[in-house]
């Protein structure tokens, strides 16, 4: 065979590794990305195992009846389960004068939160993505329920004047002034002091605030909390907090040390 022949062969030779190595890895990310999703999305997860005991038991019923009748049994209310936690995610429950707190714990985990709501799993702080792209957070000042928008590029936690007034925050001509620029114009702030800010298993107490006039009804989660944590990340449409001490979340506030 001549030179340019072998040149030719070698040359589709590794044309066609190369295309297979791409081919194998788009197959890998794909596999990946699958994986990532079944993992963070917990009904599929249990839908996908009910679903496995079902076949499972279908197969060795023949032999095993006992153990292939309950696994299918078994099977199946699991996939029940995923089907009305479906359901009631896509449903308005409170519209239908049902609260969540109702439903059983085995139902209740696999509800979608709501939009805000922080989840604590482990010790981790999860808050989901918005229908408005940012990251809201139901959080407490001083034990009552406040809403903030976390961030990251703020230096300070602020509080609307209302938002101020309703956590029982007064203002003092002894308090420090700060000048503000805001979306409004510019205006003055004052700072204060909260006893405690809490959001899902952290609690942050003697933490500074600012009581900005200049952003309507809006009440930001700064920067002078999140340093406060052992550390935060974004993983994909969830932002995760994680304290260095984890406490009681608000719904279950107990008096454990401040994280």
């Amino acid at each position: 065979m001549s030179a340019p022949l072998l040149l030719n062969a070698a040359a589709q030779g590794a044309a066609r590794s190369e295309a297979f190595g791409r081919l194998l890895q788009a197959a890998l990310d794909t596999w990946h990305k699958l994986v990532e999703m079944v993992m963070t999305q917990p009904v599929l997860k249990w839908a996908l195992i009910a679903m496995a005991m079902v076949l499972l038991g279908g197969r060795i019923r023949s032999t095993l009846p006992t153990l292939g009748g309950l696994m299918r049994f078994f099977g199946n209310l699991g996939l029940m389960v995923a089907l009305l936690a479906t359901l009631a995610g896509l449903v308005d429950l409170s519209a239908l004068g049902i609260s969540s707190a109702s439903l059983p714990e085995g139902l209740r985990q696999f509800l979608p939160a709501a939009e805000g709501e922080p989840v604590v799993e482990g010790k981790e702080t999860r808050i989901p993505l918005a229908r408005d792209g940012h990251f809201w957070v139901k959080a407490q000042v001083n034990g009552v329920p406040v809403r903030f928008l976390v961030d990251t590029g703020a230096t300070l936690t602020t509080l609307s004047p209302d938002a101020a007034r309703e956590v029982g925050v007064v203002s003092r001509r002894t308090n420090r002034r700060i000048e503000l620029r805001t979306a409004n114009g510019s205006s003055t702030g004052e700072i204060v002091v909260l006893k405690e800010l809490r959001a899902g298993n952290i609690a942050a107490r003697r933490i500074e605030a600012v009581i900005a006039p200049g952003i309507g009804e809006t009440n930001v989660l700064g920067m002078n909390f999140l340093t406060q944590l052992e550390g935060w990340r974004v993983e994909g449409k969830v932002m995760v907090l994680v304290p260095h001490h984890p406490v009681a979340s608000p719904s279950t506030a107990s008096t454990s040390e401040a994280g």
